[in-house]
């Protein structure tokens, strides 16, 4: 079960506090929330205790003159409507992750949205993975800013061109998670047999940013921009050939070693709200030493179809003697790999 669902609009109570402050900053705003409803149009929505997050998405094609400069005719992403209550989970990422998913997916070439200047965080957030100021947008509620992320576009940050995966001049691995927390790092990319797994409402789980801690030799020698398939292990009493599978793709952000940190209050802070280990854990791992290496990465795609150990042995020629726990892969073996998860051209810069 997911935390952030798609639901129709006629089924979402208009009348949570949640609307009320998007009922005072938009004028019509209910009139709009009717109109959707009677269309049979959906939205993503977060709730627990009340609705604690909004996302409505829609494809436009038409001119717009009340935007400056003005849109001309193309097809495009709007984000509608996007608000969500934060407390301290990362949710914004969450919703974010999804809009830009669907711009790649869905062949997009731009995705915009327009926000008041008051919402500083959020306008921090959407400018962090590559939405750029474009201009204003005018209407009977106000003046608000306009930013747009262009597919094309490349900045040469790891952020701001995400989710594009650059392959050149990068190293590429596989690297090798327990089940017990892949799912709670990864959620785009629970196994259909994962019925029984909530998607929590976490930091780790919604951040596009994770930090894995490992003792994988080599890992020392991974740098910004390189390539992670994340392959999920088997879970126990299960055979590895049919039941381990790699998952999702990352682009490494930076390696760190724990003999790096002063402290443990420093080591402890840079982890927590990007790792799937809580604070006793992480103790007792700065105590012990036994993950040397932090590897902090984005979380960029969830694959379609997950490859079997089977197949990465026989048709992507990974070696089935060595142990995986970090496997590095040649730029052939990695695009089989991405074949095999069905990943659309628009992720990959070669």
């Amino acid at each position: 079960m997911d935390s952030i669902i798609l639901k129709k609009i006629k089924d979402i109570d208009i009348n949570d506090i949640f609307f009320d402050s998007l009922k005072s900053s938009y004028i019509g705003f209910e009139d709009w929330f009717k109109k959707k409803s009677e269309k049979g149009e959906t939205a993503f929505i977060f709730e627990d205790e009340g609705i604690q997050g909004f996302l409505y998405l829609k494809e436009e094609c038409e001119a717009d003159n009340t935007i400056t400069p003005s849109f001309e005719a193309k097809r495009r992403l709007k984000v509608g409507t996007f608000k969500i209550n934060a407390h301290g989970t990362k949710l914004g990422e969450r919703f974010i992750k999804i809009i830009i998913d669907k711009m790649f997916k869905e062949n997009y070439e731009e995705a915009y949205v327009t926000i008041f200047e008051v919402h500083e965080s959020l306008i921090m957030l959407l400018k962090k993975y590559g939405f750029e100021y474009y201009g204003k947008k005018t209407s009977d509620s106000g003046v608000e800013n306009v930013y747009i992320k262009n597919r094309s576009k490349r900045s040469g940050d790891i952020n701001k061109d995400y989710p594009v995966i650059d392959l050149k001049d990068n190293n590429k691995y596989l690297l090798s998670i327990y089940p017990k927390y892949h799912t709670r790092m990864f959620p785009d990319s629970k196994l259909t047999t994962e019925k029984e797994h909530i998607i929590e409402d976490i930091s780790v789980t919604n951040s596009i940013e994770k930090i894995y801690l490992s003792a994988a030799y080599g890992l020392e020698k991974c740098k910004s921009g390189d390539v992670i398939v994340i392959y999920r292990t088997a879970e126990y009493g299960k055979k590895a050939i049919f039941s381990s599978v790699a998952t999702s793709i990352c682009v490494i952000k930076e390696v760190k070693n724990i003999n790096s940190f002063r402290s443990f209050n420093e080591f402890r802070d840079y982890c927590i709200k990007y790792s799937v280990f809580e604070e006793d854990e992480l103790r007792n791992f700065w105590e012990t030493k036994k993950y040397p290496h932090l590897i902090k990465f984005l979380y960029n795609i969830a694959f379609e179809k997950r490859p079997t150990r089977e197949k990465l042995i026989n048709e992507v020629g990974i070696d089935e003697s060595i142990r995986w726990t970090l496997v590095k892969l040649d730029n052939t073996q990695f695009k089989k790999i991405i074949e095999l998860g069905q990943v659309t051209d628009n992720f990959i810069n070669d």
